[in-house]
């Protein structure tokens, strides 16, 4: 066996290049889920506590348009890597940019630091993500068998990063356990463990990369020519000449200001992908079947949509809920509201190959609209459950257990949504636009969250019970309703499973 063939092993059987991505993505998570697990009390601490004093409603709506924005990116993200930089320099470029917007939050520049880190962390993650994982894909040939698994190992470096960093982040915070900052939480030294970690991981991409990435990788697959090269400049002067229109309009309205521009984002998170399905049902490039297969499509995005507004309440209000309502401790065991931010990459691990098992045995199981529809049931039922403690002690801390069990609850939707909607996507997805609709998946959790920066307006102390009832009520009514109309969407879907 000679040397090169050694190499392409060389990684739990995989190709060596696998590592570095795998390295790479474990760090940007680290560095992503680090930041997350702490930016909204640092939001919202007060200016003493080394906050920056703004109310709990505020930071909660502005987490949530956080990640929207992080989702919507990954569509200019991927364009950049197909058609100019190529996956290597586009996941480099991103890597860079989330490196100096954990930088910006690590200095003590208030309010203008925040944005410009949401700023470049958004562009950052919208360049990386996408065009790590399209490297992952190049490494084998089509027929090679180890892909599913490598891509398995690839997501669990995503997951091993986002495990991690939970609870390093916050301990960097608090002093290292060491009380170096007294009593209070010094966030600017946490934020800086997590440009560490990125810095980190672009160290090892950046001499591994030269080694073992595929070398189609270091250039655009579908380069712009000169004519197309002048059309996006038009395009780009319209769309930033349209943006500066709109920004007058709201500044004369009094309505440029943070609230105002969150409302903005939410307006076109929403609209994006309602352009993108009436593009793909009027295009003369896509057949009736493939239209059948769209509208199929149409009721999956609106669940996987409310899914992720509650899934990905584990930043926003379930993090209010852990600091202002939950007991900090288990016995002797004491922890902080951040650490709570481990339970969502954890229960992934753990749940993973307990469904992989259930799909490789069970024979007659749900279509992907059932699946759906469990979902939705799964994800209202952690609402629910998190409408008891507020019901039954409104004046008083409550067990962590109960948020233990709300996140087990929506990680086993997960399980039914996320894996299953990234297949069917690709599934029902027309030829003539199968990038795009890839797009729309990610574009339902931005949806989900950009609606949540609105909803979220409404959670208070006083709101909790009500907040969490409708909002798990509608989530487990739609997801009745989807039941009922599985056979329909199933034959919709035109012979697709």
């Amino acid at each position: 066996m000679d040397n090169k063939k050694d190499l392409d092993k060389s990684f739990f059987g995989q190709p060596r290049g696998l590592a570095t991505l795998f390295y790479t993505v474990m760090w940007e998570r680290f560095s992503y889920y680090g930041m997350r697990a702490i930016l909204i009390f640092y939001m919202y601490y007060t200016i003493e506590k080394g906050g920056l004093g703004m109310s709990q409603t505020l930071a909660a709506s502005i987490m949530s348009i956080y990640g929207s924005l992080v989702y919507i990116s990954t569509i200019a993200g991927g364009w950049l890597a197909d058609r100019i930089w190529g996956p290597r320099r586009t996941t480099f470029i991103g890597g860079v940019l989330i490196m100096l917007g954990h930088i910006c939050l690590s200095l003590p520049f208030g309010a203008a630091a925040l944005y410009l880190s949401i700023a470049f962390i958004v562009m950052g993650s919208g360049l990386l993500n996408p065009a790590s994982s399209a490297m992952v894909g190049d490494l084998y040939e089509e027929n090679d068998n180890r892909r599913d698994a490598g891509f398995s190992l690839f997501v669990f470096g995503i997951n091993l990063g986002a495990v991690i960093a939970p609870i390093a982040v916050p301990w960097a915070a608090s002093g290292f356990g060491l009380h170096l900052f007294g009593n209070e939480t010094n966030f600017h030294a946490g934020f800086s463990l997590a440009a560490i970690g990125m810095f980190f991981g672009l160290l090892q991409y950046w001499f591994d990369g030269k080694k073992y990435l595929n070398e189609k990788d270091f250039k655009p697959n579908d380069p712009l020519n000169e004519n197309e090269k002048q059309k996006l400049t038009k395009q780009v002067l319209l769309g930033v000449l349209a943006l500066i229109i709109v920004l007058a309009i709201m500044f004369f309205m009094g309505s440029l200001n943070i609230d105002g521009i969150i409302n903005l984002i939410t307006v076109i998170a929403i609209a994006m992908p309602v352009i993108y399905f009436v593009m793909m049902l009027r295009s003369d490039k896509v057949t009736k079947i493939e239209k059948n297969r769209v509208l199929a499509y149409i009721p999956l995005f609106i669940a996987a949509a409310i899914f992720w507004g509650i899934e990905e309440s584990g930043s926003t209000v379930l993090a209010l809920f852990a600091a202002n309502r939950t007991v900090l401790h288990l016995g002797a065991w004491h922890f902080e509201a951040a650490n709570f931010q481990v339970l969502n990459p954890l229960f992934i691990m753990i749940l993973t190959p307990v469904f992989v098992a259930l799909w490789n045995n069970w024979k007659k199981q749900p279509s992907a609209p059932g699946k759906f529809s469990g979902a939705l049931i799964f994800a209202g039922l952690s609402y629910v459950w998190m409408a008891i403690p507020a019901f039954i002690s409104p004046d008083h801390r409550v067990s962590p257990l109960w948020l233990v069990g709300s996140w087990f609850l929506v990680e086993i939707g997960e399980m039914l949504n996320s894996p299953i909607g990234l297949s069917v996507t690709t599934k029902l997805a027309p030829k003539a636009f199968k990038s795009q609709m890839m797009s729309l998946w990610y574009m339902a959790d931005s949806v989900g969250q950009a609606v949540t920066a609105q909803t979220v307006k409404l959670y208070t102390p006083k709101t909790e019970v009500q907040y969490f009832l409708a909002v798990g009520i509608v989530s487990i009514v739609f997801g009745i309703i989807l039941m009922f109309l599985v056979k329909r969407i199933h034959n919709l879907m035109e012979g697709i499973d």
